[in-house]
């Protein structure tokens, strides 16, 4: 078995701030976008990401991890 994908997950509260940095310093992509969860990759393949999220969906607070 080999590694597909790797993605990490983070609270956050300002997506302004994950964009300038993930999206305009490093240069990924937004893949998805839902409101609460935004996440960001890296290359065609897409096969690194990382997500900010401010709640996990439903009010759910962001798990401390």
């Amino acid at each position: 078995m080999s590694v597909k994908r790797n993605r990490s997950q983070y609270r956050g509260r300002q997506f302004d701030a994950a964009n300038a940095f993930y999206r305009d310093t490093l240069g990924m992509s937004i893949v998805m976008d839902h409101g609460w969860i935004r996440t960001f990759a890296a290359g065609r393949d897409a096969t690194q990401q990382i997500s900010v999220a401010t709640e996990c969906g439903s009010g759910t607070a962001v798990p401390d991890i």
